[in-house]
């Protein structure tokens, strides 16, 4: 017989405890975002520079996603997740001492490598401890410690944290340094617990092993489907919310109210994760859920174009938390239900979908950015984000696995 969810009590602790690694990834993410404004004087930086610095991070996944997925699958989410922590804590604490523009971007190039541990690893994590038909809930948690990374970084880190440590550079130190100290006390508990030693063996590093696991992930056609939403999810998570503090300043709000403002976007995002995919699974309609949160994304982009400072992108800024936080956790729980993939290749598949998809992450911001230089509006880049809504809408409706 199989355990209920209270059987599972040690394996929820370990996951949210092991989530700590996604909100400390995505406060020192999305700090540079939250301080661009200031950074671009304080450092001289074009649109199009800021725009390349706020998609480094993604950039940063499309040569390296895949071997990293493929090197979890392997050594194990506990000590991945452990070595990303420490990469990425270490290169925010070289970002905090970055001069300029080109050694800002080293770095944060940096800080996506050790990222790409963590995207993967959570994944990885859940199916170790977790049978298949159990993965959706304890993928939502570490989704909400993501979450929760991005909205205190916005609500608390810029307008209070930032100002009261003395501006952007010990903000960025500081949080380097507690990202470090978490991941030496997760690199105890992953080996206290034995996390590592529950995956069932594999081919090991073995050429012939990668090669064929390699083969069957690149190959699989609904596995390329999701990539092409799983693309789309990233060009609209990361393009919109890496601008958007800077484009409600640029519309008249100061910065304060811009951060928090900008967590609203976070907090509906939680709430697409949490009560989409619940409902898609429980009535069997993860097709019709992904359509529809790609529709209700392009709404609320729209409500972004139009809405300038008052209720109505507020409105636009909720909407489109929810259409993309309801996308999320959709693009990782299908994979492991591919016929082919399942359990054993999910950190292949997810580093698969985010090689390519993260070609969309970094171009988000990117063209944003250097739209604003070409036309002197946000509304260009917007738009093309609108647009990528809508190829998830297209992509959902031909995904036959996802039909009955």
């Amino acid at each position: 017989m199989s355990r209920s969810s209270a059987g599972y009590r040690r394996e929820y602790g370990l996951v949210a405890f092991g989530a700590l690694s996604y909100t400390c990834l995505m406060f020192v993410w999305f700090s540079l975002p939250a301080y661009l404004s200031v950074i671009i004087d304080d450092v001289g930086l074009s649109s199009t520079q800021a725009g390349i610095l706020t998609g480094a991070v993604p950039l940063t996944y499309i040569p390296l996603a895949l071997f990293s997925g493929v090197a979890v699958d392997r050594i194990g989410p506990g000590r991945s997740l452990a070595a990303g922590v420490l990469i990425y804590g270490i290169a925010q604490i070289a970002r905090s001492f970055a001069p300029g523009f080109p050694s800002l971007f080293v770095v944060t190039l940096l800080l996506g490598v050790g990222a790409t541990a963590i995207t993967f690893g959570l994944p990885k994590l859940v199916g170790v401890l977790f049978p298949p038909e159990r993965t959706g809930r304890p993928s939502a948690v570490y989704l909400v410690g993501a979450s929760t990374g991005s909205a205190l970084v916005f609500a608390v880190g810029r307008p209070i944290l930032g100002p009261w440590l003395g501006g952007w550079r010990p903000l960025f130190f500081w949080s380097g340094v507690v990202a470090v100290a978490y991941g030496l006390v997760w690199l105890v508990v992953t080996l206290l617990a034995g996390i590592d030693e529950r995956m069932d063996g594999d081919g090991g590093f073995s050429l012939e092993s990668i090669r064929e696991d390699l083969r069957l992930v690149l190959s699989h056609r609904e596995l390329q489907l999701v990539v092409v939403i799983g693309t789309m999810y990233l060009l609209l998570n990361h393009g919109l919310q890496g601008w958007l503090p800077t484009l409600l300043e640029s519309r008249g709000l100061a910065a304060g109210p811009a951060g928090q403002t900008t967590s609203l976007l976070v907090a509906s995002y939680v709430v697409g994760v949490l009560t989409v995919p619940e409902l898609a699974d429980r009535y069997g309609l993860r097709r019709p859920a992904l359509m529809a949160c790609g529709a209700v994304a392009f709404v609320g982009v729209a409500g972004v174009i139009v809405g300038g400072t008052g209720p109505l992108v507020l409105v636009g800024i909720v909407v489109t938390g929810i259409g993309v936080g309801g996308i999320s956790p959709l693009v990782r729980a299908i994979p492991p239900d591919l016929e082919g993939i399942g359990a054993r290749l999910t950190g292949t598949a997810v580093g698969f979908i985010f090689a390519v998809g993260e070609i969309g992450g970094f171009f988000g911001p990117m063209l944003v950015g250097a739209l604003r230089d070409a036309t002197g509006s946000f509304v260009p880049g917007l738009a093309v984000l609108a647009a990528g809504a809508l190829v998830v809408v297209l992509a959902g409706a031909t995904l036959q696995c996802l039909a009955h």
